[in-house]
């Protein structure tokens, strides 16, 4: 079948024939039906030319008709326009992450808990459902009346990124429901994970090695790539594919098992996993556990543990979830795979953050259904404990989402003449210094400048929390530092409208946005430029205390470590690593330069509240829910502002919640507490600002 489509063209509005209405409603629904038949079943009833030939005619229809097209047609499944930034969206329940067992003794455990907390007992069985742990990117799909609306990715369990065009291009994800063994329900988020095949990652890192590109470390990480793509059309070419498992919110649910549940999905035209198995006991539980352990290598995809569901729907909902984990579910994860190969040189390259990491170039191995060649070796203080060299045969083990890691040498077949592996004393990238604080294993660049950081630099520096700069995204950092027209985040208010047309995905319009939002960024708040700046250490909270008592970018600058420390909030680690950050002389060559470019560089009048007479003043608040006139951020640096804190946990520490709309656990647990719980409507008259 076909795995990529023409968009539509723009034609003018014609009306539609009965006729031509009738043939297009009569091949959406063929090519729906057998789409399900090949993508969720696994069973094709017709070829894939007659497929492609059905497919090309209503193409060729709504082509004519182009305001005929519907959104759940297969024809749309590459259609969508590139997006300039992806949305966020707040899942209508959470996204809840599980608990982990890494030994039989932990399910049983599992198993015991929670008959404990039913009030059952130790010998009753309990019946579960256990299903592979597929290693891919969680992700929740809205239907509506029986039409996929809206898809997102997990992203913090409650706030998620909406990518429901780049979910569309996913051939095995239905875009309209069949009638199944159970009723649709009216509205439902379904949960799946997306993942890439064993063979599909190979042939992704061979384009990406032919085009010189860097390849992906992992399954995982190619495919949450893929799904995070601006323009849909580059999410088609990874060809991703899901498992659905789970229902999150139902209107009106009926179902009263999981494995129902399952079955039922299956039926409306979801994928899911065929090795899922109901168990009428923990023991039957660890029979699969101990089967797949075996079994797993041989699969085409990732899959790094069974997930154990407790199967009684109502059960579920007396055990509730602790935290942010459900007490009626685990993980258990298996060791991961190891291998032995020998070390042929280690590189040492930078992270977003400024980290040097030692990774070990090694003799290639397959290790877990791929063929390895790198290695992290963390850090110096770990290498020393390992006592790593060039040319030492060691044994790497592959543990889900980071590049496999050295842990064990073989002394025993070390050459006589390696010698000790020491961290360089410049940063390898650009030669700038490097630190390692005191208490620290990590050895970290402190330019700011430095080329192998800056786009996460510049990603920060544009953020919402820090200069909040409409339009730059993702792609156009990418753009503007490989193109050499952005060294540092001071060069962003240089680019002009000529420098950006020719970019992709750019047009005149979103030039002209992007400059006028530049220029209206200058004017963010001295503690929103400081937060910017990605001071190691330096949160949006300390920021604010540091603009508050400095007042300006130049006092702050040139203050000594012991002046910073001063500040109650800061302590020496955070001072420690500021002075240091404004020692370095690219830093002070950047700070110049934004001054130059007129970015504000002194306190618009905040640090002058006399925080002594505030009602905030010495106060704890925890904010929950969505404020209506400022955001959370907002509020905590309003908080922060007239002398009170802001925390992110409920605590006997706390002295109030400011509860928004659909305030959830936070809310609960002050209540539990007994901590006031205020309206924001109240918080705001507490700062004076009713």
């Amino acid at each position: 079948m076909s795995d990529t489509t023409p968009p539509l063209e723009d034609e003018p509005t014609l009306v539609v024939p009965p006729h031509v209405a009738d043939r297009a409603k009569e091949l959406r629904d063929w090519l729906n039906y057998h789409s399900y038949r090949y993508y969720a079943l696994d069973a094709p009833e017709v070829s894939d030319a007659e497929w492609d030939r059905l497919f090309h005619e209503l193409l060729e229809l709504e082509t004519q008709y182009p305001d005929f097209a519907t959104a759940d047609s297969p024809t749309q499944r590459v259609g969508a326009a590139p997006a300039d930034f992806l949305p966020s969206y707040t899942h209508r329940q959470p996204m809840l992450s599980l608990g982990n067992a890494f030994k039989e003794e932990d399910l049983i455990a599992f198993d015991q808990r929670i008959k404990r907390m039913l009030g059952m007992d130790l010998n009753d069985p309990i019946e579960y459902v256990a299903e592979l742990k597929i290693d891919g990117l969680a992700v929740s799909l809205t239907y509506e009346e029986g039409r996929f609306t809206i898809g997102a990715t997990r992203g913090d369990g409650t706030t998620g990124e909406q990518v429901t065009n780049n979910l569309r291009t996913v051939r095995s994800l239905p875009l309209s429901l069949q009638p199944g063994d159970s009723p649709i329900p009216r509205l439902m988020e379904v949960r799946g994970e997306v993942f890439l095949t064993h063979a599909e990652f190979e042939r992704v890192n061979a384009g990406r090695e032919q085009d010189g590109l860097p390849l992906f470390a992992n399954p995982r990480n190619a495919a949450a790539g893929g799904l995070r793509q601006l323009d849909p059309k580059l999410t088609a070419k990874r060809r991703l594919n899901i498992f659905c498992y789970e229902l999150g919110y139902v209107e009106n649910g009926h179902l009263q098992t999981h494995w129902e549940t399952l079955q039922a999905l299956k039926s409306w035209g979801f994928r899911v996993n065929p090795h899922a198995r109901p168990c009428a006991n923990i023991q039957e539980v660890l029979e699969i556990v101990r089967e797949w352990e075996e079994k797993r290598s041989g699969l085409d995809y990732e899959m790094d543990g069974i997930v154990v569901k407790v199967n009684n729907l109502a059960l579920r909902s007396e055990l509730g979830q602790v935290a942010r984990s459900p007490r009626w579910a685990v993980a258990y994860k298996y060791q991961p795979p190891q291998a032995a190969t020998r070390i042929e040189g280690i590189v040492v390259q930078v992270g977003r953050t400024g980290a040097l990491t030692p990774v070990a170039v090694m003799q290639p191995v397959p290790l877990g259904g791929v063929v390895v060649r790198r290695a992290t070796l963390h850090n110096q203080d770990e290498i020393d404990r390992l006592d790593v060299r060039v040319g030492d045969t060691v044994v790497i083990q592959r543990a889900g989402e980071v590049i496999p890691e050295v842990v064990e040498v073989l002394k025993e077949q070390r050459p006589s003449d390696t010698v000790p592996f020491t961290m360089p004393e410049h940063c390898p990238v650009c030669g700038g210094g490097v630190e390692r604080p005191e208490g620290e294993v990590v050895t970290r660049c402190v330019n700011v400048a430095c080329p192998a950081q800056l786009k996460e630099r510049i990603r920060h520096f544009a953020s919402r929390g820090a200069m909040d700069i409409e339009g730059m995204g993702p792609a156009l950092i990418d753009q503007l530092v490989d193109k050499e027209f952005v060294r540092d985040p001071a060069d962003l208010y240089s680019l002009t409208e000529e420098q950006l047309v020719p970019l992709e995905r750019m047009a005149k319009k979103s030039a002209e946005n992007v400059v006028n939002a530049l220029q209206a960024s200058k004017d963010r708040p001295l503690d929103r430029l400081i937060f910017g700046l990605g001071i190691r250490h330096v949160g949006e909270h300390v920021a604010t205390l540091l603009a508050n008592r400095f007042c300006s970018m130049d006092t702050l600058a040139n203050a000594s470590e012991e002046a910073i420390a001063a500040v109650p909030g800061v302590g020496p680690t955070i001072a420690k690593s500021a002075y240091a950050f404004f020692q370095e002389p690219h830093n002070r060559e950047t700070l110049e330069k934004l001054r130059q470019a007129g970015v504000k560089m002194e306190s618009d009048g905040a640090a002058g509240i006399p925080v002594t007479d505030s009602q905030l003043s010495g106060k704890c608040f925890v904010f929950t829910g969505a404020l209506e006139r400022i955001t959370r951020q907002d509020a905590e640096r309003l908080a922060v502002q007239h002398g009170g804190r802001a925390s992110s946990s409920v605590s006997k520490a706390t002295d109030f919640v400011v509860a928004g709309e659909k305030a959830g656990s936070k809310l609960a647990k002050a209540q539990q507490l007994g901590i006031p719980v205020i309206s924001e409507a109240e918080f705001m008259e507490m700062a004076g600002l009713s």
